[in-house]
């Protein structure tokens, strides 16, 4: 599976928990700021860094989702290999 395919997989299981995934230009604000998740206005967002490779986006979007359980959402073989090969790592 391509990491693109991955990648909007990842979004998909993170909308099914309930959390929004944006991209945002970091470079424009100024601010030294990293790729992650956060509470906005009592909803859990995760903000990505627009200019990370669609590999590294993959495995921050991953990171975070391996924190949840995601044992009642069905996932594509492939990206629940790849969700546990991140939990063990």
């Amino acid at each position: 599976m391509k990491p693109t395919e991955i990648y909007q997989h990842l979004k998909d299981i993170a909308a099914k928990i309930d959390i929004a995934v944006s991209e945002h230009n970091f470079r424009a604000t100024g601010i030294n700021a990293r790729s992650g998740l956060c509470r906005v206005r009592g909803r859990q967002r995760f903000i990505m860094d627009k200019h990370l490779s669609v590999r590294e986006k993959v495995d921050v979007l991953g990171d975070c989702l391996t924190d949840f359980s995601l044992d009642d959402i069905y996932i594509v073989p492939a990206v629940r290999k790849f969700l546990d090969r991140s939990r063990n790592t």
